[in-house]
């Protein structure tokens, strides 16, 4: 009962006025909902709820948000009610425990499916609420906390690398830099445990060679130069954290002996124009790195983060980034959204204003637009990681981007409707191509045609999630379209060559047979060439009997052509390829390395057959005749046990032994390597290319992501 008591006690001391008995009756009605659950620990299940509710204490949130925290296992897991808690707790804290609970009815679909279908509904649910984001990281949080608990390492790597692309980019757009560098730090301790204790050996090293008083010492420092100057502020100063320490090793693609700026140092005051004179008392007397200086005072973050931001060659001769910001500016820094939030009952803040949740309605776009999970998690990852860039339309409307955003991506960002009929920009007054990078500062005009419409070519180098979305939906809609005239066409000009009726209400009776809903949906199935139109007129006609049909059919549904004729698929050994001619043989490109999961095509060569060919293929680019070309698709099958070579091309550290450690890294994924060749060779590293025996292209996917964190390992790329 201490604990309880601790978290009551907790609350009071930020909110005297809190409702002490509401919460008491929240922990008795959890502890009863849990008490025949335990955790994967052993302990009683209700410690989660109530270090969830604690969590939610430290941010200092209102009362509906702790009793959410305690209760927001209750539905999911228990026999509790939505309307059970409404009746107990009332109508907002019913909305906010259901907005957090997962979607149970979704436990048998495949992996991805499940995630987004559960960031969806997280999605929509903090649209209305973002308490509900806040406590779904608080749960977050603690689940990581205590991950050692799960005995499978697969499931803890699964977790953890959700919670870095997912939870974590979420915690730094609501602003909770502290939570967020702990969800980063304990998701890279699952995932890359070695790296990570590397880099801590390291820093311990460097401080142990060098001077452990050097953080104390640059501090003492930078205080004698501002009280010079008689300006009252705090210092502080840290070793950046080994994610963070990672995170630039990879961007820049150097080693961490290369790595000069591991130390950070905070100077917070009272006043914002203490900020912009202690930044020229440092540049004044401290030699600045150039491109390093941020205002994100005068124009701060979407999560309304402010700060200044240089990196200077400081005390000790060390190359040192300061970060100088208010006592305000600092609370908000630290706690983000929660850093401002009243926890007064009858606020009405509790929704999310259109300016400073602009992202959440940027991700309910993608939502809207996407055509699958699959997109949908990609297009949202894009636009919840990238650093910014900062520009301006002529009005002086700022438009934040992420980093390598286009013209598009401004336009798309601005509005669908400007993005869509973009037809050229201007940037800084000069007109420049649209695939042109933007720059901090830059004043974009975007040149508008109600002519124009999306371009396949803008979704090869926009960056965003929104512009990616829009312009594949308008993709998809074009082809739509296309399948649609062309289906509808092929359809009745065989129907009358048959001498037959073809109309809308014949072809209407029959769409049960092939599972359609729609006629729309049916005629674009023919157009695409999935379903054959012979088999819609047999469906319409079964009892057609013409001395050339009956020719045709006996011919037709002999065994052998029945089956390859029936679904058009070409099985090798249980990986099926659809959209083949029977009775052609069947080639793979050694150029390209088709594999399942991947966007093919064929070509068809006399005397040859077909010869299956990755859609990115260049050699395809160069053939003129596109008549021999064939729309192929692979049939999914995930559980086959067929092999193909998939090829990649690595760049590796030339240390001693550091090809067994590679060739251990892959045999550790149980992938087989059947061919090597060392392209080239430095006095720094191996250029290789690797064939491997993969089922798909997630194989060969999932195995470039975990080569990638290797030390040893500067690059991978599929060839």
């Amino acid at each position: 009962m201490d604990e309880e008591f601790q978290l009551i006690k907790k609350v009071q001391s930020y909110n005297p006025s809190c409702d002490k008995e509401r919460l008491t009756k929240a922990i008795e009605f959890a502890k009863s909902a849990h008490s025949a659950q335990i955790r994967a620990s052993g302990e009683p299940y209700f410690i989660h709820p109530l270090a969830v509710a604690n969590i939610l204490a430290d941010l200092t949130l209102d009362d509906d948000s702790i009793i959410t925290g305690l209760l927001h296992d209750t539905v999911e897991d228990t026999l509790v009610t939505q309307q059970m808690i409404e009746k107990e707790f009332g109508v907002n804290v019913a909305k906010l425990v259901i907005g957090v609970t997962k979607l149970n009815k979704i436990e048998y679909q495949p992996e991805n499916v499940r995630q987004a279908e559960n960031f969806r509904k997280l999605l929509l649910a903090m649209s209305e609420d973002i308490r509900i984001l806040l406590v779904k990281i608080c749960d977050r949080l603690h689940n990581m906390r205590t991950i050692s608990h799960i005995k499978s390492k697969l499931k803890r790597v699964r977790i953890a690398r959700e919670t870095l692309e997912i939870y974590a980019p979420l915690t730094e757009r609501i602003g909770v830099h502290k939570l967020k560098d702990e969800l980063e730090d304990l998701s890279f301790q699952e995932i890359n445990l070695e790296v990570r204790d590397s880099i801590i050996q390291r820093l311990e090293f460097l401080r142990a060679q060098g001077d452990s008083n050097i953080i104390e010492r640059i501090v003492g420092d930078l205080r004698a130069l501002l009280i010079e100057k008689k300006i009252d502020c705090n210092i502080y100063g840290r070793t950046k954290k080994p994610y963070s320490i990672w995170q630039k090793m990879k961007t820049k693609n150097i080693s961490f002996e290369q790595l000069s700026d591991i130390m950070a140092f905070r100077v917070v005051v009272d006043r914002i124009d203490e900020c912009y004179k202690i930044l020229g008392s440092v540049h004044a007397v401290y030699p600045s790195i150039p491109g390093s200086f941020k205002d994100y005072i005068s124009t701060p973050k979407e999560n309304n983060y402010k700060s200044l931001h240089t990196t200077v060659i400081g005390p000790e001769k060390q190359k040192i980034e300061i970060q100088i910001r208010t006592k305000k500016m600092h609370q908000i820094a630290e706690y983000g959204i929660a850093a401002h939030w009243s926890y007064k009952q009858n606020s009405n803040n509790h929704g999310s204003s259109e300016k400073q949740y602009r992202w959440i309605n940027e991700l309910l776009h993608i939502l809207e637009n996407s055509s699958g999970p699959e997109e949908f998690i990609q297009n949202t990852r894009l636009e919840m990681y990238q650093d910014q860039v900062f520009c301006f339309s002529p009005k002086g409307d700022l438009i934040a981007l992420p980093q390598g955003s286009t013209s598009v991506d401004f336009a798309y960002a601005v509005h669908s409707d400007i993005g869509n009929t973009c037809m050229g920009a201007k940037i800084n007054g000069i007109i420049a191509p649209l695939r042109t990078i933007l720059k901090n500062g830059d004043q974009v005009e975007v040149i508008c045609s109600n002519n124009q419409s999306p371009s396949e070519m803008w979704d090869e180098f926009v960056v965003t999630g929104k512009a990616k979305s829009q312009i594949r939906k308008f993709i998809r809609s074009k082809k739509r379209v296309r399948y649609l005239e062309m289906g509808r066409n092929s359809l009745s000009k065989f129907f009358h060559d048959h001498n037959s009726l073809f109309n809308d209400q014949l072809i209407t009776k029959i769409l049960h047979v092939f599972s359609k809903d729609t006629l729309e949906d049916l005629f674009i199935s023919v157009g695409e060439g999935l379903i054959p139109k012979e088999d819609i007129f047999k469906a319409c006609y079964p009892d057609y009997k013409s001395k050339k049909e009956i020719s045709k059919i006996r011919k037709f549904f002999s065994r052998k052509s029945k089956e390859k004729r029936k679904s058009n698929i070409y099985d090798n050994n249980d990986h099926k390829i659809r959209g083949l001619i029977p009775g052609l043989s069947v080639n793979f490109a050694g150029c390209c390395h088709p594999i399942p999961g991947d966007n093919i095509m064929g070509i068809v060569y006399v005397g040859k057959g077909i010869t299956i060919h990755n859609n990115k293929c260049k050699n395809i680019k160069k053939i003129d005749n596109k008549e021999n070309f064939i729309k192929l698709f692979w049939v999914d099958n995930i559980e086959s046990s067929k092999f193909y070579t998939g090829r990649l091309q690595i760049v590796i550290e030339n240390s001693f032994s550091a090809i067994s450690i590679l060739t251990k890294e892959i045999d550790s994924q149980n992938i087989n390597i059947t061919n090597f060749k060392i392209l080239h060779k430095t006095e720094s590293y191996f250029e290789l290319i690797v064939d491997l025996d993969v089922n798909n292209s997630q194989d060969l996917m999932n195995l470039k992501a975990y080569l990638r964190s290797s030390k040893i390992i500067f690059s991978v790329t599929r060839v």
